[in-house]
C-alpha cells in the first residue's frame, strides 16, 4: 500500500511516496540515483518509500497534502523508479479508509486501566482488532475507522502497530480527530446512529 503526498511550497518540487510506517528513524538509511532517492530499512533492506525530485518534469501536481495518482501518473512513476535503476513498482489502494465500522467485542485491555481491545467490523465483513483509549466506547457502536492507510486531517498516517503489547490495526475516531465542524468538546470517539451503514465509506 502505498501512499503519496506533494506540498511544493513546503517541501519543494518533490513528490514523496511511502509504504510503511518510518517513524523508527535510527533503522532507516537512503540511496540516490538521479531525481531518486530509495528510502529503506537498512535492517531488513525493505523499501519504505521514494522521494521522486523535480516531479514537474514529468507531472502536474496541484496538492498541498496527500496525493490520488491516477494509473496514467502510476505508470509515469513507475517509469521514473525504474529507469532510475530501482526494481520497485508503486501499486495504489483506492479503497475507503474512512469507514463506518461496528464494535463487534469490547473488552478491558489486561494491561491497562483506560484501555481497551474492541472487533470492529468495517467494509467487506472484514473484522479488525483496535485498541482504543476512549472511555466512552462500548459494544455495538457504530463509530468511524480509520483504516490502515489513512492520513488524519492532521497529517498523522495510520499503520498497523501495538499498544501495550497488543495488536491494533486502525483507530477508532472522535469528532474532533475527523475535524469535523461543530465536533463536541468533550472527549471520546463519536458514536453513529442506526442510519449510518456498515461498511460504509465515510466522509465530512
Amino acid at each position: 500500500m502505498w501512499l503519496s503526498f506533494y506540498n511544493r511550497e513546503a517541501v519543494g518540487d518533490t513528490l514523496l511516496l511511502t509504504k510503511g510506517d518510518i517513524a523508527v528513524r535510527q533503522e532507516q538509511s537512503c540511496e540516490s540515483k538521479g531525481n531518486v532517492t530509495r528510502i529503506f530499512n537498512n535492517r531488513t533492506n525493505e523499501t519504505m518509500g521514494y522521494n521522486l525530485f523535480s516531479i514537474s518534469d514529468a507531472l502536474t501536481l496541484h496538492a498541498k497534502g496527500q496525493v490520488f495518482l491516477s494509473d496514467e501518473e502510476v505508470a509515469k512513476v513507475n517509469a521514473l523508479i525504474q529507469a532510475a535503476g530501482f526494481s520497485d513498482a508503486v501499486v495504489v489502494d483506492r479503497s475507503p479508509k474512512f469507514v463506518v465500522g461496528y464494535v463487534k467485542e469490547c473488552v478491558p485491555h489486561e494491561d491497562s486501566d483506560h484501555l481497551s481491545v474492541t472487533q470492529t467490523e468495517v467494509d467487506n465483513g472484514e473484522v479488525l482488532q483496535i485498541v482504543c483509549g476512549a472511555a466512552n466506547i462500548k459494544k455495538g457502536q457504530r463509530v468511524v475507522v480509520a483504516k490502515p492507510g489513512a492520513v488524519m486531517p492532521s497529517g498523522l498516517i495510520i499503520w498497523p502497530g501495538e499498544l501495550r503489547g497488543v495488536a491494533s490495526h486502525g483507530m477508532i475516531c472522535s469528532a474532533k480527530e475527523l475535524q469535523l465542524e461543530n465536533a463536541s468538546p468533550k472527549k471520546g470517539i463519536l458514536v453513529l446512529d442506526d442510519s449510518y451503514t456498515i461498511g460504509a465509506a465515510f466522509s465530512k
